[in-house]
């Protein structure tokens, strides 16, 4: 199986978005829905870099429920029905990075390799592909592209999300599995790249032999990220055309 020529993989918060305390309060809405009560002021954890699944089952053992991890699941089912109904709030609140949205055209509008399909024919053969690798579940990372406009240029298909593992790494499997399957193509080692600003993003291309692009938008500065093993670190994604050279990796 031929390689395409790269699956770019985006984190959302802090690296597209700057989602304006949505996820806490889906958060809130899934504990007050499960348990009856607000959730302790103790009882949230870090958040940044890390899955939803991850941060759900140490959630619970901070508040003190019983068999967090069984108990998981649960609690993600109701932040996904309490999901839609903050649809509003999240057009209010949910603002793109700057330079979010111009890199990600900029990358949709590269051209194919011939030879290599894709799903809808040779016309879009080895188009680089952009998803996202994030620890949302993914009815929060629709609302996010939603406000934001930035899901007009991802397939969303081709992505994995944080509910389905507490390891980030492991994401990124599902995600080579699920794109592999949609474009008959392999997109083994470095033709996957992913995009974050946490050296948890960074661990998890690192463990998956990915190509890390880290972006110094979030609580981490530049040196962090560099000293956390990232392959290109950017200040932010202002310079589209230094994005570009980032991801691409020589490829351009």
């Amino acid at each position: 199986m031929p390689p395409r020529s790269l699956l770019i993989l985006w984190d959302v918060d802090f690296t597209l978005v700057d989602a304006g305390g949505l996820g806490r309060e889906l958060y809130r809405l899934a504990f007050l829905a499960t348990f009856g009560s607000e959730p302790p002021e103790s009882s949230w954890p870090t958040m940044a870099g890390r899955t939803d699944r991850a941060i759900v089952t140490e959630m619970l053992r901070l508040a003190g429920v019983p068999g967090p991890r069984r108990r998981a699941g649960e609690f993600i089912a109701a932040m996904v029905r309490a999901a839609p109904g903050l649809a509003g709030l999240a057009r209010e609140r949910v603002r793109a990075l700057p330079g979010a949205a111009a890199a990600v055209a900029a990358i949709a509008g590269l051209p194919g390799l011939p030879g290599l399909p894709g799903p809808a024919g040779p016309s879009d053969s080895g188009k680089p592909v952009q998803s996202l690798l994030t620890g949302n579940i993914r009815p929060l990372a629709e609302l996010k592209m939603a406000a934001t406009g930035l899901g007009r240029d991802l397939d969303l298909e081709a992505g994995a999300y944080g509910d389905a593992h507490e390891d980030r790494a492991d994401l990124v499997h599902l995600a080579r599995r699920a794109a592999t399957a949609r474009y008959r193509q392999d997109f083994a080692g470095p033709a996957t790249v992913l995009v974050g600003d946490t050296p948890c993003d960074i661990e998890a291309a690192l463990a998956t032999g990915a190509r890390s692009v880290a972006v110094a938008t979030g609580s981490f500065t530049a040196r962090e990220l560099a000293d956390a093993g990232a392959h290109a670190v950017l200040p932010d994604l202002r310079d589209t055309g230094e994005v570009l050279g980032a991801v691409l990796g020589g490829r351009s």
